[in-house]
Parts: C-alpha cells; structure tokens; sequence
C-alpha cells in the first residue's frame, strides 16, 4: 500500500515521503496512530497544503525531547530490589520500573521510551540503558540496582 508519511518513522522514512508498506501494517498502525495517510491524489493534495504547520509541529516536537533530553543527560536512577547473597535479583528490573522512578524524580517519561536491547536487569550493579526521547533523541541513563536482604 502506498502511504504519505505525516511524521518521522524509524526505518522508513521522513515527513512527507511517499512510500509502500505492508497492507497490515498501514491499516493496523500507521495510519490509526496517525503517522501515515494513504497517498491517494487528494491526500498529497491535502498534506501539500498543510506541510509547514506538520512540520513546525515535528518541530516543536523535537525541540521538547531535547530538552528534556537536556535534563536526563547523566541522571543516575536508584531502584533497590529484593536481592540473595550472590548479587542476583528474586525478579528483575524493567523499562516500566525505571520509567516510574523517573517520572518520581520528576520527568516526564513513559515506559515505551525506556530501551532495554539486553532485556530486564536481573543482578545487583550499574547499568546503562537508553532513553529514547525522539526519533532522533536519544539520552543514555544510569541505573543503579541495588539490592536488598530479605
């Protein structure tokens, strides 16, 4: 199916580009999260004619995640769990974890953000984990785990 991008998406493309996609995955989520229209005549028509209000819209975007990006650079987060004598968690540390003990500490973050390529925390120490802000911001944290002695 071919879609006219209203937004920046990751691996695809930039606002404004046309391009062909997977059926399933236009109808499914593109387009009802509102990313994407279908490149029909009267909707590049349409998307020509509103192009610099989406784009100072993406713009203004942008420029809250680097901020707030300009906030988190270098936050240490804190999170204790229950731990056993040898380091290892009874359970793990999440990306809905961290992002509750940052939202705590004040930022506005939510867990899809949170990016973990290794998968949860499972022992005691210093982690580093992204944070994706944008499509283009991207904050590296530092999580501490610390344990705690049944």
């Amino acid at each position: 199916m071919q879609i006219i991008l209203l937004e920046k998406v990751v691996n695809l493309g930039a606002l404004g580009d046309v391009v062909k996609v997977k059926d399933g995955y236009a109808r499914n989520f593109l387009i009802p999260a509102g990313r994407a229209r279908r490149a029909t005549q009267a909707a590049i028509a349409e998307f020509e004619a509103r192009r610099a209000e989406l784009e100072k819209a993406a713009a203004a975007k942008h420029a809250e995640a680097e901020a707030l990006g300009a906030k988190l650079a270098g936050i240490v987060v804190k999170i204790s769990q229950k731990a056993g004598v040898d380091g290892r968690l009874f359970g793990s540390v999440t990306n809905h974890d961290i992002a509750d003990e940052l939202v705590k500490m004040g930022h506005a973050v939510v867990k899809s953000q949170v990016r973990m390529p290794n998968g949860p925390l499972k022992a005691v120490g210093e982690y580093t984990v992204v944070l994706s802000l944008h499509t283009d911001v991207h904050v590296d944290v530092t999580v501490t785990v610390l344990g705690e002695t049944a």
